[in-house]
């Protein structure tokens, strides 16, 4: 007579696995750069244009419907020595008149070169701010923007 072997059973501790997951987790968290909210909310104009923005070293110049002008900087490090530390985990200040606008652009293309310009403004804004902060980049020799659109759906 032939006898049958009994069924082993197999037992995985799941304990380590669950543990790596965890402290993958934990460190994801703890490593994010969170994006600071934004100082105005802007309605941007529709483009039919696919160009991409920079991800790094940019300098975000954002012109609201009510004419305020707030210039960002995406790097804290960045902010905190331009602005000031108070001001380093904001996403930008407002600019109160064109002088300071141009000081500003000029000291913050002295710290990082590399700074690409972005304008942003808003859909409903007079064309009028817009041509002022164009030209005030063409005096402090930032002779290259770009102007950030919403992607037009067809």
């Amino acid at each position: 007579m032939v006898r049958k072997k009994g069924r082993i059973n197999i037992f995985i501790d799941m304990t380590p696995m669950v543990d790596v997951v965890m402290l993958l987790l934990t460190f994801f968290m703890l490593t994010t750069h969170f994006k600071p909210p934004a100082e105005a909310e802007v309605l941007l104009p529709m483009s039919h244009s696919k160009f991409k923005l920079p991800e790094s070293d940019v300098m975000t110049v954002t012109i609201t419907q009510d004419d305020r002008i707030y210039l960002g900087l995406d790097s804290q490090v960045l902010r905190g020595r331009l602005f000031g530390q108070e001001y380093a985990l904001k996403s930008g200040i407002e600019v109160q008149d064109k002088k300071t606008l141009a000081e500003l652009l000029i000291q913050a293309r002295i710290m990082n070169p590399k700074l690409r310009t972005v304008i942003k403004a808003d859909k409903n804004c007079p064309y009028g701010p817009i041509e002022d902060v164009m030209n005030i980049l063409q005096k402090v020799k930032i002779s290259r923007f770009n102007l950030v659109t919403e992607l037009e759906k067809i």
